[in-house]
Formats: structure tokens, C-alpha cells, sequence
């Protein structure tokens, strides 16, 4: 469906394309920068502390964007023996990415209430959107996704080895979740729509659309 009404509308693929680019990129540059911070080097040696997106955007995140509407960037690796609060950390360093898409969401809010420019107005809507789908799914509770760890952090220690020992199922349960399913949509998509379109509400009274 996303990829039909690019193909139909260049400009809105233009908006769209740069809107990932930019949301993803800074998304996975504060995971690097945030463990970074917290001691651990091994982001900057595998070229994950920059803001090049070449470094930062996963093929088959990108595309599920284009086809879906939802999406990631390539996870950024660190060594949790590096940390001084191995558990926690991590969450800290999970939520570093959405909490970045929130911010920029937020930013881009104030932007618009001020641009002159239609043409900006519908750029930075679009922005605001992107960033918001990419905040929100990537607090979904499953692995490979940030918030599998940002609850893993706030877990005791005994519940929270028992919520690591389900990482190596995150990918299958996240399949599932995205196959179309409902009506041709995916249940992951019936699950936070609604929560998308509240917040981008919130955030854009009067929505500007290329769509």
C-alpha cells in the first residue's frame, strides 16, 4: 500500500525516503552514543558512532517501511561486560533510540506550528509521522525490537533472565505479528495504530498530506 501511493507520488517519496533516512540514523546513533557514554567502545570500533546512515539503516527494516508502514534500522552491537549495570544499562541504551524519535518528533511539532511554507508544512509532517512509528513499535516488548531490553532492565534479576531466555524467539514472534492477518492487516498494525494516530494528533491539530 505504502509503496503503491510512492510510486504514484514523487514528491511524497522523496519526503517519505529522507524522513526514514533522518529518523533511523539518529535513532541508532543514540544507541551508539549513549553506550559510548556509558563505557563501552565497541559502537565506535565497528563504525556505529557517526551519523552516516550508510552505517545505520538495515535492508530488510528499511523495506518493510515501504511495504508496511513500520520498520527498523540495524541494531547497534555493544558488550555488556563493558557496563558497569550490565541489565540496566542495556535498557538505558534501548531507550536512547525511540526516546530520540520523540524528541525530533517534537521538534519538527514546534517547526510546524511556525513554517510559512506548505510545502515544509507537509515534509515536516511527514517527518513527524515516521519518527512517531518508529518510536512506538520500537518499544514493542519483542526481540530484536528496544523495548525487549527496556523491559528487560526494569525486570528483577530472577524474572529477567527468564525474559532473555525468550530473545532467540523475538524474530519469529515479530513476524508473526507483522503478517497480514485482520483483513489484509497485520496485528501489529490493529494493535498500534491507534496509538500512532493519537499521538500524531496530538502533534499535528491539521494534518498536511501528500497522500
Amino acid at each position: 500500500m505504502f509503496l503503491t501511493e510512492l510510486v504514484t507520488n514523487p514528491v511524497a517519496a522523496v519526503f517519505f525516503l529522507v524522513s526514514i533516512i533522518l529518523a533511523v540514523d539518529v535513532h541508532e546513533f543514540c544507541h551508539a552514543k549513549a553506550a559510548d557514554v556509558l563505557g563501552d567502545p565497541t559502537p565506535e570500533s565497528m563504525g556505529r558512532l557517526t551519523l552516516n546512515p550508510l552505517a545505520h539503516l538495515d535492508p530488510f527494516g528499511s523495506l518493510l517501511f515501504l511495504f508496511i508502514g513500520f520498520g527498523w534500522g540495524k541494531p547497534v552491537p555493544f558488550d555488556p561486560y563493558n557496563l558497569e549495570n550490565p541489565r540496566r544499562d542495556a535498557g538505558i541504551i534501548a531507550c536512547a533510540g525511540p526516546a530520540s524519535n520523540f524528541v525530533m518528533a517534537i521538534a519538527a511539532a514546534l517547526l510546524l506550528a511556525v513554517s510559512p511554507v506548505p510545502l515544509l508544512d507537509i515534509f515536516l509532517s511527514t517527518f513527524i509521522w515516521i519518527n512517531i512509528v518508529l518510536g512506538i513499535f520500537n518499544l514493542l516488548p519483542i526481540s530484536p525490537l528496544d523495548g525487549f531490553k527496556i523491559f528487560g532492565g526494569i525486570l528483577p534479576e530472577e524474572q529477567a533472565d527468564q525474559w532473555y531466555s525468550l530473545e532467540r524467539y523475538g524474530m519469529i514472534f515479530l513476524l508473526f505479528f507483522i503478517f497480514p492477518f485482520v483483513g489484509g492487516r497485520s496485528m501489529l498494525e490493529v494493535l498500534i495504530s491507534p496509538v500512532i494516530r493519537f499521538l500524531v494528533s496530538l502533534l499535528i491539530p491539521q494534518p498536511a498530506t501528500l497522500f
